[in-house]
């Protein structure tokens, strides 16, 4: 059971509407109307995703991010969502099950991508030279950096997000990996 309570974007009121009539309009889900508690936070959620929507990692590499790092947290209503985000953006089923586990067989980039945003993940930001190195030999370059750890931050807040406020899941449930 939910430990916030959600917020009905037809009844809501002040800045909480203009929110849910404007960036959010169509996107009612139950991690955004549970956040609609405070539209502060639900602004600092709309303020970095829309600032990684100008990335130079593509949507499907932040979607990577997403699902190991919500299987690493064990987020399930991210795993959920972010299945159905990252097939929306070109992930196959059998790749947002790999990215889940961290390790992305058919494709050597993706699976850099996994890896290295674990590291970050396991060593808490402590990584070392070799996971630099490895993540920057399969293609990505000093500005890729800072967006993983952005998205990372991004992910690790609506995983935490979700464990505190217990969100009802509103996608298709995934099978744990």
């Amino acid at each position: 059971m939910p430990r916030l309570p959600v917020v009905d974007p037809a009844t809501a009121t002040g800045r909480t509407k203009e929110i849910f009539e404007g960036p959010l309009k169509g996107k009612h889900f139950n991690i955004f109307k549970a956040m609609a508690n405070s539209p502060a936070a639900l602004d600092a959620y709309l303020g970095l995703a829309g600032a990684l929507g100008n990335a130079n990692l593509s949507a499907k590499e932040q979607e990577v991010i997403h699902l190991a790092i919500g299987n690493a947290n064990n987020c399930d209503y991210c795993q959920a969502a972010h299945t159905a985000i990252g097939k929306m953006v070109g992930l196959t089923d059998e790749q947002t099950v790999a990215a889940r586990r961290g390790t992305i067989d058919d494709d050597a980039k993706l699976n850099a991508l996994a890896t290295f945003a674990l590291a970050i993940h396991e060593k808490r930001g402590f990584i070392d030279d070799e996971d630099l190195a490895a993540f920057k030999d399969a293609g990505y370059t000093d500005a890729h950096v800072p967006e993983v750890l952005a998205t990372y931050a991004l992910a690790t807040y609506t995983n935490f997000f979700n464990h505190v406020a217990e969100t009802e899941i509103d996608f298709p449930v995934v099978a744990g990996v």
